[in-house]
């Protein structure tokens, strides 16, 4: 078997930015939400709630929302003689190491031209195998109902001239905007969007304050109470985005391709490789093959430099080769 070694123009990389749906089965706006029962009422119920797109036997983990409260308050503590040490004290000094790669940096939003920290904190978490590599910026769209009517939230990605960026990767601000997912005031942060690790952390006094927060199964606000053990502060966020009835979001990734292009000369590779197209003695078979051979190209093999077969590329139909004739195939692999 004889082998050609590729030129450093016969390798081609190409990257291509991929956008897709972010929800299951390709849907852009998930319009149903619901819970597992199990999870809830099972010990990380306290920590966050899982929400997947349907109640059926084909349900899929969509999100996750979790509460988190800077003081530790809103939510059981893991011994009552350790004031502060709590669920919602993990979840929010968990999303504070992992977005701001510092435990002594709070959450900070902007409210009427002020910088304020709030005490609570929202976290939705979008399930890794939905937003991919990242949620593609400027296609959040997500509608909150509550005790005092509704909000649009959309991220400003589209209004800001420079990235900024954390120790999570970049930030944008999300502001109240139109059913068209466009930005309308930017008074008011009502949270921030980390698109490259899947994560929207939420100004959870704003909401509460606002009236965004539903209560049809409770409080339609915020209960700050120390080891509160009434209820679950997560309800409230999770109810006013089932009465809001839509979240769009989009997944973006980058698709690296390595094009490959074969050539075969008019010289090169008219000769079948099969073993019983030469006799014992070493001489061909067919006479036919001696002056005018032929060969068919069915397939190409990608070899290292130990000759190790790396790839297979298979041609949809056999290509007839001959010192007439020359080939140029071109072969794609994704990664």
């Amino acid at each position: 078997m004889s082998y050609r070694r590729f030129d450093s123009e016969d390798v081609v990389v190409s990257a291509d930015s991929i956008t897709a749906p972010a929800w299951s089965n390709n849907v852009v706006e998930l319009t149903t939400f619901h819970t597992s029962s199990t999870q809830v009422a099972a010990d990380s119920g306290k920590y966050y709630y899982q929400v997947y797109n349907s109640d059926t036997a084909n349900q899929e983990i969509q999100f996750s929302i979790a509460y988190g409260n800077r003081l530790g308050s809103g939510s059981q503590l893991y011994n009552s003689g350790i004031t502060g040490k709590s669920y919602s004290s993990t979840v929010y000094g968990q999303f504070r190491t992992l977005i701001n790669g510092d435990e002594d940096t709070d959450f900070t939003f902007t409210e009427g031209g002020t910088v304020n920290t709030p005490d609570n904190i929202y976290a939705i978490s979008i399930q890794r195998s939905r937003f991919k590599e990242k949620i593609l910026p400027g296609s959040l769209f997500l509608t909150l109902s509550g005790s005092k009517g509704f909000v649009h939230l959309t991220d400003n990605s589209k209004n800001v001239a420079t990235d900024t960026f954390v120790d999570a990767g970049r930030v944008y601000s999300i502001y109240s905007g139109s059913a068209a997912g466009t930005v309308t005031s930017t008074t008011n942060e009502y949270g921030k969007l980390y698109p490259d690790i899947g994560t929207i952390v939420l100004n959870g006094d704003l909401i509460s304050s606002s009236g965004y927060l539903s209560g049809s199964e409770g409080a339609a606000t915020l209960v700050e109470t120390s080891n509160y053990s009434g209820g679950s502060n997560i309800k409230p966020l999770l109810e006013a985005i089932e009465d809001g009835g839509s979240f769009r979001l989009r997944s973006d990734e980058t698709l690296s391709s390595n094009f490959v292009f074969v050539r075969a000369r008019n010289s090169e590779f008219n000769y079948s490789t099969n073993p019983s197209n030469i006799t014992g003695s070493g001489e061909l078979r067919h006479s036919v093959m001696i002056d005018n051979p032929q060969a068919y190209v069915t397939q190409v093999g990608l070899y290292n430099d130990n000759n190790d077969l790396l790839a297979v590329a298979k041609l949809s139909t056999p290509l007839q080769k001959d010192f007439t004739k020359e080939a140029l195939i071109r072969i794609k692999l994704d990664y």
